[in-house]
């Protein structure tokens, strides 16, 4: 691991606001794609959202942070996700157990986030993340973290990008 502050990536929520999913029309610089990973191999498929200039911007905050996919994709990002953006292969968040509850409003990823880090300063860009998961980092975690909550509705926006940028400089 280097000294860089890790950016933990959450697909769906910023990088695919699933809630345009039911618009008529894809929001602007959105790409409607569909997608196979594990659960989705009949059918048409899984539908996201995805904007290609993301992996740009994405690969802008790479020289100060060193990217990593916090998402239930788990490596299946670097297939489905990561190619369409213009990402190369990142490693990855590998959840001992996908959802459940931690019984006070946390949110399940979050101790899982923390432990990944092991003390090294994060910033952490997902949709569910919120008030109780900053005070559990404060209380768990010895470095310093972002927790950005995004808009399922919208994704990342320029200002999310400023704002990471700005934190890890």
């Amino acid at each position: 691991m280097g000294t860089k502050p890790l950016l933990l990536i959450d697909i769906d929520g910023p990088l695919n606001p699933y809630l345009a999913l039911s618009r008529p029309r894809n929001p602007e610089g959105y790409r409607r794609l569909r997608t196979r990973p594990t659960g989705w191999e009949m059918g048409q498929g899984l539908p996201v959202l995805l904007n290609p200039a993301h992996g740009g911007e994405l690969l802008a905050l790479a020289d100060r942070y060193e990217l990593v996919w916090a998402t239930t994709w788990k490596d299946e990002a670097n297939q489905w996700v990561g190619p369409p953006l213009g990402l190369p292969p990142l490693p990855f968040v590998d959840w001992p157990v996908v959802g459940g509850s931690t019984g006070d409003g946390v949110f399940w990823k979050t101790p899982h986030v923390v432990a990944y880090a092991a003390g090294r300063p994060f910033a952490w860009i997902d949709d569910e993340v919120g008030e109780p998961d900053r005070a559990w980092v404060a209380a768990h975690h010895p470095g310093p973290a972002l927790l950005r909550q995004i808009d399922p509705a919208i994704g990342l926006e320029r200002r999310d990008f400023d704002a990471l940028a700005a934190w890890a400089a």
